[in-house]
């Protein structure tokens, strides 16, 4: 009989054992190799010694934190593909999580169609950036393969997922951009009715990046009710 391969090896971290158990079921279930680990430090090392397709993170975890892993990873594996767990209503969790390289979030108490949208969503836009070219918009050089915008002699580091927003932006501004349509094309949701604040997260630290860069400009601009565009060019 033929073994099936998985569809991708993930890794959870989680020291609640229940919740480490049933996440590796609903997992194994729906066609993934899956690891386990209960132990931040044990988590870690498993991370850099293996090849995950990606890594369930948990923020509260004996001997070493969720964020200072992430930290870890994100500077040994800049591709690796992270979603951390975090409360229920700590959006500080969160907001810590992306600053310390996470992809996305899940928050606790989660249903099972939440949890496996932000995995196949994660795991979809794994390696596939959107933005990885040379944008200049407005004075400001935004650089996608060093992660970084410019200028004059201000500089400002992005995240590679800010990068693409700034990108699919630029490359449709001549009209508004939907939050759902951001959550299809630059986080590649299936489901973008799933409910996440992440869209909202990104844009606010990436509006303050930008405005140490050019105060006069609200660079992204909010439709009320309708989404997202790029200040047009003067």
């Amino acid at each position: 009989m033929e073994m099936r391969q998985p569809k991708a090896r993930i890794l959870v971290v989680e020291d609640d054992p229940a919740i480490l158990a049933g996440l590796q079921d609903v997992l194994v279930f729906n066609g993934y190799g899956v690891d386990g680990a209960a132990d931040g430090g044990q988590g870690l090392a498993a991370a850099l010694e293996a090849d995950y397709d990606l890594i369930l993170l948990d923020v509260m975890l004996p001997t070493l934190d969720g964020f200072s892993i992430c930290k870890r990873l994100r500077a040994e594996k800049p591709r690796q593909a992270i979603v951390i767990l975090t409360a229920k209503g700590s959006e500080e969790d969160v907001v810590t999580g992306f600053r310390s390289g996470a992809d996305d979030y899940v928050a606790k108490p989660f249903s099972l169609r939440e949890l496996m949208a932000r995995v196949e969503a994660v795991l979809r836009r794994a390696g596939k950036p959107v933005g990885g070219e040379r944008i200049e918009h407005r004075g400001i050089v935004f650089d996608g393969l060093n992660l970084r915008a410019g200028r004059g002699d201000r500089v400002q580091e992005l995240t590679r997922r800010e990068m693409d927003i700034i990108s699919y932006l630029f490359h449709n501004q001549h009209r508004i951009v939907s939050k759902k349509e951001l959550l299809t094309e630059v986080w590649h949701y299936a489901d973008a009715d799933i409910e996440t604040r992440t869209v909202d997260i990104h844009l606010l630290k990436l509006r303050k990046k930008l405005a140490t860069l050019d105060p006069e400009a609200a660079l992204i601009q909010t439709v009320r009710g309708e989404g997202y565009r790029l200040e047009p060019a003067p």
